[in-house]
């Protein structure tokens, strides 16, 4: 299975601006620039994209790793930050702050250590080459 994505860039780097598509045309033509990435600016930009990504794939690796426990999921938030260090031109970390509620019940304990699992285990936290932390919030 491949899934892509297409940029297209024109100009210099602080002049310039740029199209994101996605193969679903989910996003079609988003506008990114150096505005949307290092100040304020209309559109997005690559760092926001690995947030959403990290974001909705942790989500999903939660509930499938809740449901492998025979714990029935309700609902789950998840809000990724990237810290980027504009010195090193580097992610240096991304933070996933997670509140939930569980159908089933089960013990705070348990539920952290099934999040760390899906933390371990889901496919955008593999890929990333950077520490990743976990803030949760228990609903029980």
């Amino acid at each position: 299975m491949k899934r892509t994505a297409k940029a297209h860039w024109n100009g210099t780097l602080q002049e310039g601006k740029g199209e994101i598509s996605t193969q679903s045309a989910v996003l079609d033509q988003i506008q990114y620039s150096f505005k949307t990435r290092f100040a304020d600016g209309i559109g997005t930009n690559p760092e926001e994209l690995i947030a959403a990504a990290h974001a909705g794939c942790f989500s999903m690796a939660l509930s499938a790793t809740l449901e492998h426990h025979n714990i029935t999921p309700g609902d789950i938030y998840t809000d990724a930050i990237v810290d980027l260090d504009m010195q090193a031109l580097s992610i240096t970390g991304i933070h996933l702050e997670l509140k939930a509620s569980i159908i089933d019940g089960v013990s705070e304990a348990t539920f952290t250590e099934i999040a760390e699992g899906a933390k371990a285990n889901c496919i955008v936290s593999k890929a990333l080459n950077v520490p990743v932390t976990l803030a949760i919030t228990y609903g029980g």
